[in-house]
């Protein structure tokens, strides 16, 4: 795998897709092949002190980070600690019979460690892509999608990725969406005990799912809104990721989109839902093509061609029509 492959084969598949041993000479990685004691040991070199957000559960949620069982709050708490008492804590819990789910999750490395850009480099994408850094002893991340595309690397540990398409969102059984447990909209369905009487729909999902285990070196590529939940099996579980979309900017969420059709559409009668759906396909997803083609390609429309600066602009109008 080289960075020619990955960009001209990998990306324009638009599928996962597992690179075995893809960072096998990190110096990070080398430290987790050893043994967990190692590779905290290097991680404590790079911590530069400062505080991250850890995710705390009892016991008894077996590390399935998730919602209370009223749907009304989550499972676990927040606490702010360093990167290396989080990692002493797990250390010292990996014996346990009985120990709290921790994870640090999507803590950005060079605010924490900016040393470790340096020696553990990424051959695929630029320099300018910052990693962030996943820490946890067993636990599981409900199935998700993210609005960038994602690479993942595992440093210690091992973890299994489960993916689906986009196509099987509505097999997915998706839970709240304006308050979630680490960000993005997640499955409800638990994946290593799936209640298929509960969430029937679900066993025509894992006709398309897909299953890969990862071993410290490997990384896997996740196109942008392609499910996937993660089982950290390990009692210290360490990955990096990176994210990035060249075309979607830090202030255009499209979640923002879906969640304001939501709002709008999804309380009319269902004739007019499915008028609505006909006027999506054609002027948003463009079903038929280009649903401009037929105007002054100059024409400044969101019918036309629009520049950043443009979007801008509209985005800020509708935002101050919201307002109203």
């Amino acid at each position: 795998m080289d960075r020619g492959v990955f960009e001209n084969e990998i990306i324009p598949a638009n599928r996962p897709a597992v690179l075995r041993g893809l960072l096998r000479n990190w110096p990070a990685v080398q430290a987790g092949r050893q043994s967990p004691a190692s590779v905290v040991n290097y991680l404590k070199r790079l911590d530069t002190g400062g505080t991250v957000n850890a995710f705390v559960g009892p016991p008894e949620i077996k590390g399935r980070f998730f919602y209370s069982d009223d749907f009304q709050g989550f499972n676990f708490e927040s606490k702010d600690v360093s990167i290396s008492t989080a990692l002493d804590n797990l250390v010292s819990l990996a014996e346990a019979p009985q120990s709290p789910a921790i994870a640090l999750q999507a803590i950005q490395v060079p605010n924490i460690m900016p040393s470790f850009l340096g020696d553990n480099a990424m051959p695929l994408l630029d320099s300018d892509i910052a990693p962030r850094i996943w820490i946890s002893n067993k636990s599981m991340i409900a199935a998700h999608f993210d609005v960038n595309h994602n690479v993942a690397c595992v440093v210690s540990g091992s973890r299994k990725f489960t993916v689906f398409p986009p196509d099987q969102v509505s097999n997915l059984y998706v839970g709240p969406l304006l308050r979630t447990p680490g960000g993005p909209p997640i499955s409800v369905v638990d994946l290593r005990n799936p209640d298929l009487e509960r969430f029937p729909r679900f066993a025509k999902a894992l006709e398309s799912g897909q299953e890969a285990l990862l071993e410290p070196g490997d990384a896997i590529y996740i196109p942008i809104l392609w499910w996937h939940g993660v089982e950290s099996l390990e009692p210290l579980n360490v990955l990096v990721n990176y994210w990035w979309n060249d075309t979607l900017s830090a202030h255009h969420d499209p979640m923002l989109s879906l969640i304001h059709s939501m709002v709008l559409m999804s309380g009319l009668p269902a004739v007019q839902r499915d008028a609505w759906r006909e006027l999506f396909d054609c002027l948003v997803f463009q079903s038929a093509g280009n649903p401009g083609a037929h105007l002054p390609s100059d024409l400044r429309d969101v019918m036309g061609n629009l520049s950043s600066a443009d979007r801008d602009q509209i985005i800020e109008r509708m935002a101050k029509n919201l307002q109203r």
